[in-house]
């Protein structure tokens, strides 16, 4: 049996590792993975928020209750991580939580308010008053797209705009391949984020009906502050493998913007602008049988 352990808050730890080719599994009381050739690699597991976990990985049960336990989103993930299969999730939305964001979305001035308040904190003004969701999203996009052709022109990559085929990997110029496998690890670290919280990615707010809509629309906060202008610079490098690349330079960058360190604050200030209190539990409810245990972790990190 292994002792207890207590999850790292995501501010106290790094951003991802990808993984490929190889059995992932407990060892000696260690994360790692084995190669063909029996090489152990340790996984300091508990010191990531998110294991991205590519073609050619197997994972053994003592593995996946490792990452669970130490509080770390294990994502299966395609060739260079821009298609994701399933996820396993480390802890999940608390039910107050839950309880909140749903009130939030379902309530269409309080929803008006969280989407107002995502447009000033991408873009950094607040957006045109009485314009409705649609009026703001034709806006945001129009930006987006000027956006992507001045990042085009300063790093001199040619750009004819976002072209990919999500079913085939290669369908996509090298800007595209860039752009797809540096939103999949912006989109890897954002859900670790939301599942910490305590919070469900599959509520959105400017997205919807999709498992990881709240996903897409955190992930739209930090875009043009990270991941685009390295996929960018990466796409303007002729590198031998830009996805390689970009992995490692997102990697980078989360760090040198502290994005562990802000966003589930970032997350809570945002759902806070749709002006609803947490919910309080019905006074006739049953509750909890055992008190859970302090630890180090977010709210959503199971104790």
């Amino acid at each position: 049996m292994l002792p207890r352990l207590t999850p790292l808050a995501l501010k106290e730890r790094a951003s991802m590792v990808f993984l490929e080719k190889g059995n992932l599994d407990v060892l000696d009381g260690s994360f790692v993975l084995v190669d063909a050739a029996g090489v152990r690699t340790h996984i300091p597991v508990g010191g990531v928020a998110c294991v991205m976990l590519e073609p050619g990985i197997r994972v053994s049960h003592a593995a996946v209750v490792l990452a669970a336990r130490a509080g770390t989103l294990l994502t299966w993930v395609g060739e260079a991580g821009v298609r994701l299969y399933a996820s396993g999730q480390p802890g999940g939305a608390r039910s107050d939580k839950l309880l909140y964001q749903a009130a939030l979305a379902l309530d269409e001035e309080a929803r008006g308010k969280v989407v107002r308040r995502m447009f000033a904190v991408r873009f950094g003004e607040e957006p045109p008053s009485r314009r409705s969701i649609d009026q703001l999203r034709g806006i945001e996009g129009a930006r987006v797209r000027e956006m992507y052709k001045l990042l085009a022109k300063q790093y001199r990559v040619p750009w004819t705009g976002r072209k990919y085929d999500p079913r085939e990997w290669g369908s996509g110029d090298t800007p595209n391949r860039c752009m797809s496998a540096a939103t999949a690890c912006l989109h890897g670290l954002c859900e670790a984020a939301i599942l910490a919280a305590g919070y469900a990615p599959a509520i959105g707010f400017l997205h919807t009906g999709k498992p990881r809509s709240f996903v897409y629309d955190i992930a739209d906060l930090y875009k043009f502050d990270t991941v685009v202008p390295v996929a960018f610079r990466v796409a303007g490098q002729n590198v031998a493998e830009p996805e390689r690349a970009v992995r490692l330079a997102c990697r980078d960058r989360f760090r040198e913007t502290k994005m562990l360190a802000r966003i589930i604050p970032e997350i809570e200030e945002v759902l806070a602008a749709g002006g609803i209190p947490l919910p309080q539990a019905p006074s006739d409810a049953v509750g909890p049988a055992f008190e859970d245990e302090e630890g180090l972790g977010d709210d959503g990190h199971r104790r």
